[in-house]
């Protein structure tokens, strides 16, 4: 595990769009077919990192709270399955199933689509508003597996609540920080 913080990506980048498969469905999808009404969270995650598992379920009540206010949410894996079997495809879609997923969780086998929004660790957050326009690239809170700090989703949450009720976002956010993307 190679902790890794997330790149700096400029506020007010479009979304990148893509056309990933759905493990949970085998459908394909674009962002624009995803976006929500009101703004878009996509997150990079994977089965297997410890990070993610430490804030999955803060993540599937952030998803739960937030569609239903128009917020769509995209959840992506980008890691090499050949060095990583543990995130094939079929693992992503019962990892998925286990955690109550109701949201697409996206197989990006060429790394294309990670590579297009400069994704470096897994969990990485990129909140856009409806314009598809970033405003919020940072962490989830300041909980991390082992610093005895409760997960609250603040950061994410306030970003969240931001797009939601047309507020302005502080731009100065602190990155995500988890396991680096496996590359190939």
């Amino acid at each position: 595990m190679t902790r890794t913080t997330s790149n700096t990506v400029a506020l007010g980048t479009l979304a990148p769009n893509f056309n990933l498969k759905n493990t949970n469905s085998s459908e394909w999808f674009s962002f624009q077919d995803l976006k929500g009404e009101k703004g878009t969270l996509v997150i990079f995650i994977c089965n297997h990192c410890p990070f993610v598992h430490h804030v999955i379920d803060e993540i599937v009540m952030i998803a739960n709270d937030y569609r239903v206010q128009g917020i769509g949410i995209i959840t992506i894996s980008s890691n090499d399955v050949v060095k990583f079997p543990q995130d094939a495809p079929e693992l992503m879609t019962e990892f998925a199933f286990q955690n109550k997923f109701e949201f697409p969780y996206l197989y990006d086998e060429t790394q294309e689509v990670a590579k297009a929004y400069n994704a470096a660790c897994t969990p990485d957050f990129y909140l856009y508003d409806n314009q598809d326009k970033l405003v919020y690239h940072g962490q989830l809170d300041d909980s991390r597996p082992g610093n005895g700090i409760p997960l609250s989703g603040n950061d994410l949450r306030g970003a969240i609540d931001s797009v939601t009720y047309n507020r302005t976002i502080n731009p100065d956010q602190k990155p995500s920080l988890g396991c680096n993307i496996k590359w190939k």
